[in-house]
């Protein structure tokens, strides 16, 4: 059993993701079954699970990457995605996200990779500009803009992905497993940065790990997935007295 009914009701935060009766097949074989998810706003919900549990299909269904084969998802409360339709398009769900392999543009500067996105949206040249110089400042790459991805080390280009999705000031940071390349010690402190941008910028995030010490870590909230289904949602010390039960 879950602490779903006694968490997330106090205060007036709002509602930011509602997945609800959500399932998806592959091939006849199902990677999610009957998923129910509520995320309010601010929070920091770490999925945690094996390889091949669903993880990252819930990402790329809350992304508008892909549809529901049955169930909704609602983003911000309104309707994105509904029993293999998808009614929001990826760029209309104010998101952000970073892959697990941060699929930066090789051909592209730093400053170029981060200022794609604000061109798409129209944003003027003089603002493109100083909003580049005040992410990069922000994450702690100011000064490396013409540099290509190749020329940084990963922790760099770690950053690079983080400053690119957080540039657009999504509502909601989607991040699948992106720190699992990385050595132990670059690991922990790149755990430590994103926490301190969340606290900064106020950012809700859905954080995808296979690694336990690094879910309990980030999260305020963990959701434990296996098989396609949800075994467990609750605070992260009810978690953990769940898994050592």
């Amino acid at each position: 059993m879950d602490d779903t009914q006694s968490r997330g009701k106090k205060g007036n935060k709002m509602k930011i993701i509602d997945m609800d009766s959500i399932s998806k097949l592959y091939n006849g074989v199902k990677a999610l079954n009957n998923i129910r998810l509520e995320i309010d706003e601010g929070e920091r919900i770490v999925i945690l699970g094996p390889s091949g549990c669903g993880k990252t299909t819930i990402l790329r269904l809350i992304a508008g990457f892909i549809a529901p084969d049955t169930g909704s998802i609602s983003i911000g409360g309104e309707l994105a995605s509904k029993n293999s339709r998808i009614i929001k398009s990826p760029e209309q769900r104010n998101l952000g996200m970073v892959f697990q392999d941060l699929a930066l543009w090789p051909h592209l500067s730093v400053k170029g990779n981060i200022e794609f996105g604000l061109k798409a949206k129209g944003m003027p040249k003089t603002e493109r500009k100083e909003r580049i110089q005040e992410i990069l400042t922000l994450v702690g790459m100011a000064g490396y803009e013409d540099r290509k991805p190749a020329e940084l080390s990963g922790g760099q280009q770690q950053r690079v992905a983080l400053a690119r999705a957080l540039v657009l000031e999504p509502t909601v940071l989607l991040m699948d497993e992106p720190l699992s390349s990385l050595d132990l010690e670059l690991n922990i402190r790149l755990r430590k940065e994103i926490l301190r941008l969340h606290e900064k910028l106020g950012f809700t995030l859905l954080y995808v790990t296979h690694d336990r010490d690094e879910a309990f870590d980030m999260a305020t909230r963990l959701v434990i997935m296996n098989k396609g289904r949800m075994e467990y949602d609750g605070t992260v010390e009810n978690v953990q007295k769940h898994l050592n039960r």
